[in-house]
């Protein structure tokens, strides 16, 4: 809004002019304001209805757009938020201020840990008045989130040669270990590179020129190799994580695809010289049924998407397994050379929700509709009870959910004899009987969840990374995703900051015993505070 500065004029036209003018001014910003409304829930409404459909063959493609929406919805909120000159906090009387929309504002929560600086206004000993003593009778403290940047530094240890008076001999203190063997890496820089790639998802040569901002030239190629040093040294804590996770007895487990070049596809004529790998994750996380166990997460790379990468993975494992129906896993179900069962199937109710949903937009169909309501009835009943001991699970699901399913079960067999047997609905319907004992297996288990959406937020984090990094740059590279994130998001899972777990990790597992190597899991973790081993 245009500002009249410097004093009023005496005229009374010319004031009435002003006025005049900023009332006009003052009903523009008014419809900009309320077309920024519009848009913004146009935008909100837009969004969640992809969302929504974000399955099947075009979800890729759904996927990106929902995020350029997003993008979107974001530019247009800050825009109102430059045009509001409200400040944050609420009430008090704004006169005939402009209405913007009104948007909601989180206060920053700041942890304990966060240091505090205190500056202290004084007016001073005397009366500015009367020249008379002040007594402090209060105070009012106002608070700001302040920003101090990151910064490099280099740390030097000299160590000290000395001699014997008497005898001549040299004596000096042994060189303390580093993180990667003659690296000049410490641990809280390769903490950082490692966090800022697979967790934040910013790609090496974007770091590259964040540290060149802070002064400091650290090439692309180092970055790679301390990169990579810094996950070999950690490997042995990433496999016993993957053995704890796989010695659960229930498990989630995902895969999706990832990017990797391959020079000899190149050789073979294929101009792009990449082919399509696979990140495939298993998840323990007993929390929504009160298990004793830590939640934990392991992730496996594979060159391709064969049956028997999963089979590999989960050799060892004994228990029931939630995943969606991929041929790979059938060979896990199937009784082996004694005739005991050792993997149970527990299959994915979001997963066949979706089958119906992508009926009922497609084509408006009722009995689709009907199916999402009885489906929603036990999502319902397991809003109530996430988070209960699994007795209490299983109790409330065999009094509710059982009825619901027996009903959903002879309502699927009814309306799959009047339906066309090749149509969308007759498969969504198939898809439900056909696996009727997996789909039926968590009213028969209080720790078995309704569906795979645990292993599916597991798997999120490859999803945002490749599209920043776009490709692993060979399979060992991929292994070496797989590796870093088993042992970040299994920190984060611990309710750990991932960088400060990996910098101390990082400064002591070299000295660490090797029979008390368990010691250092993100479970198990606990701070060194002696900030000469950091440095060193």
């Amino acid at each position: 809004m245009e500002r009249h500065s410097g004093p009023l004029p005496d005229d009374l036209e010319t004031l009435k002019g002003i006025i005049m003018a900023q009332q006009g001014e003052i009903v523009r910003l008014s419809a900009s304001a309320r077309a920024y409304d519009a848009l913004v829930q146009s935008l909100r409404i837009r969004i969640a209805r992809l969302q929504k459909q974000k399955f099947g063959a075009s979800s890729e493609k759904i996927e990106r757009e929902t995020e350029q929406l997003e993008l979107l919805l974001e530019d247009v909120e800050i825009a109102i938020a430059a045009a509001d000159p409200s400040p944050e906090s609420e009430g008090g009387d704004r006169g005939d201020a402009v209405v913007f929309p009104q948007r909601r504002r989180g206060r920053p929560r700041v942890s304990d840990a966060t240091p505090r600086e205190r500056i202290v206004l004084d007016p001073g000993e005397a009366c500015s008045a009367c020249g008379g003593p002040l007594r402090l009778v209060g105070e009012d403290v106002t608070e700001i989130l302040e920003f101090i940047a990151a910064k490099l530094k280099v740390v030097e240890t000299a160590r000290l040669k000395k001699s014997c008076r008497h005898c001549e001999t040299m004596v000096q203190p042994e060189a303390p270990s580093r993180p990667v063997p003659r690296g000049m890496a410490g641990p809280g820089l390769l903490a950082h590179i490692l966090v800022s790639k697979f967790d934040d998802h910013i790609p090496l040569y974007r770091q590259n020129e964040i540290f060149a901002r802070q002064g400091v030239e650290i090439p692309r190629s180092t970055l790679i190799d301390w990169c990579g040093q810094a996950v070999a040294v950690l490997r042995p804590l990433t496999d016993m994580i993957r053995q704890e996770v796989v010695g659960a007895d229930l498990l989630h487990a995902d895969d999706t695809p990832i990017q990797v070049l391959d020079p000899r596809l190149r050789h073979a004529g294929k101009p792009r010289g990449v082919k399509e790998g696979r990140i495939w994750t298993y998840l323990r996380d007993p929390r929504p049924w009160g298990g004793s166990d830590p939640p934990a997460v392991a992730y496996w790379f594979s060159p391709d998407r064969k049956g028997i990468n999963p089979q590999t993975h989960l050799a060892q494992f004994r228990g029931i397994l939630q995943a969606d129906a991929y041929a790979g896993f059938r060979d896990l179900y199937k009784p082996d050379a004694t005739g005991t069962v050792r993997v149970r199937e527990a299959a994915c109710w979001a997963h066949l929700r979706r089958a119906f949903h992508d009926v009922w937009k497609g084509s408006g169909s009722t009995i689709a509709r009907e199916a999402l309501e009885q489906i929603g009835e036990l999502y319902d009943i397991e809003r109530q009870i996430t988070g209960h001991p699994a007795s209490y699970r299983l109790a409330i699901r065999q009094e509710k959910s059982r009825p619901r399913v027996a009903a959903f079960h002879a309502w699927c067999e009814a309306q799959l004899a009047r339906i066309p047997g090749k149509g969308e609905l007759a498969k969504a319907i198939r898809y439900a009987l056909n696996r009727w004992t997996a789909f039926t297996l968590f009213v028969e288990d209080g720790r078995v969840a309704i569906d795979n959406n645990p292993a599916e937020r597991a798997i999120r984090p490859v999803c945002v990374g490749r599209k920043n990094y776009l490709f692993a740059g060979s399979d060992a590279g991929g292994d070496n995703i797989a590796d870093a994130m088993t042992l970040i998001e299994s920190a984060k899972l611990s309710g750990l900051n991932p960088h400060d777990y990996l910098a101390d990790v990082l400064a002591r597992i070299n000295e660490h015993k090797i029979n008390r190597l368990h010691e250092l899991l993100p479970w198990n973790w606990k701070p060194v505070t002696d900030l000469h081993k950091h440095a060193a």
